[in-house]
């Protein structure tokens, strides 16, 4: 394992490696305004929501590491504190790259990407029209971190009005994952899409105490077919099924077949059972999985 001390390297490795490895990153488009009314339109992935009572984002304008100057936006939101923080899509990802050049102030990168200026309702720099989600808000605080080439100036921006494109809604009037698709940030020129095919679900452990992988036997622990995801599942349910419910597992027909193809095989029948049992998890079949790998333990 390579192993660094972060003083050892320059801003710029640092960055590279920190930009590769914290990743993927939603994008904040952000849209600022100055006093004399030029606005502002510029992405940063360093960004997130950070608590939904008060609504508030996160974004960081962080000193360029080329030269130590510092960006349009934080020269806005430090001027008039309102901004809007506009969702990207894959529909729109080339132009908001395109948003990122630095353009002398007083341009409006709007027009220099192609993209609609939509008025806002309660703060002064207009909504990027094209977006499927759009937030107004109030910068509550700036908080600099330093003032060497690469430091980050943290705003806080407090959400006070959401706009949806309705076309990304579900028939519960709720966000659809699969219709909004968003785009991230990676490392480089890197980005990643999040499609219909690459979602999944992970159960989470709020209503029920998970028993814990620890909790299941050693062989099942030390499997070497069954990953590190495939136990997390296992580890996640309840309770242990009762002996009589793994005996009931031997009648399922692909269960049968291995015990009848592995008789006096005892490690051929543990990878084939596990193996079995791997598929049904893939599947969604968890209880009947953890019954699979309880057979013969």
């Amino acid at each position: 394992m390579l192993t660094i001390k972060t003083s050892d390297l320059s801003p710029a490795q640092l960055q590279n490696y920190l930009q590769y490895a914290i990743a993927p990153r939603p994008i904040c488009f952000a849209t600022t305004i100055d006093l004399e009314g030029n606005i502002n339109l510029s992405p940063f992935s360093f960004f997130n929501m950070f608590s939904t009572n008060p609504p508030l984002c996160i974004f960081s304008p962080a000193r360029r590491v080329r030269d130590n100057t510092t960006k349009h936006t934080l020269e806005n939101v430090l001027e008039v504190k309102e901004c809007v923080i506009n969702i990207v899509n894959y529909a729109m990802v080339q132009q908001t790259s395109l948003a990122s050049t630095e353009y002398g102030k007083g341009i409006n990168e709007f027009e220099k990407a192609g993209f609609t200026m939509l008025p806002s309702q309660l703060v002064q720099p207009p909504r990027v029209a094209e977006a499927p989600v759009q937030m107004e808000c109030v910068i509550t605080e700036v908080i600099h971190l330093g003032e060497n080439p690469g430091a980050g100036n943290l705003v806080l921006a407090e959400i006070k009005l959401i706009h949806i494109k309705e076309e990304i809604l579900d028939e519960e009037g709720k966000i659809d994952q699969a219709k909004i698709d968003l785009v991230a940030r990676l490392g480089g020129d890197w980005y990643c899409r999040v499609t219909p095919e690459n979602l999944f679900k992970v159960a989470k452990p709020l209503t029920t105490l998970g028993i814990g992988v620890d909790a299941l036997p050693h062989a099942v622990r030390n499997s070497f077919v069954l990953t590190g995801n495939d136990l997390g599942m296992l580890g996640n349910v309840e309770i242990l099924p009762e002996a009589e419910e793994i005996e009931l597992i031997r009648f399922h027909p692909a269960v049968k077949e291995v015990l009848d193809a592995t008789i006096g095989d005892a490690g051929t029948r543990e990878r084939e059972l596990h193996e079995l049992a791997q598929q049904l998890l893939h599947g969604g079949y968890i209880q009947e999985a953890l019954k699979v790998v309880l057979l013969e333990t």
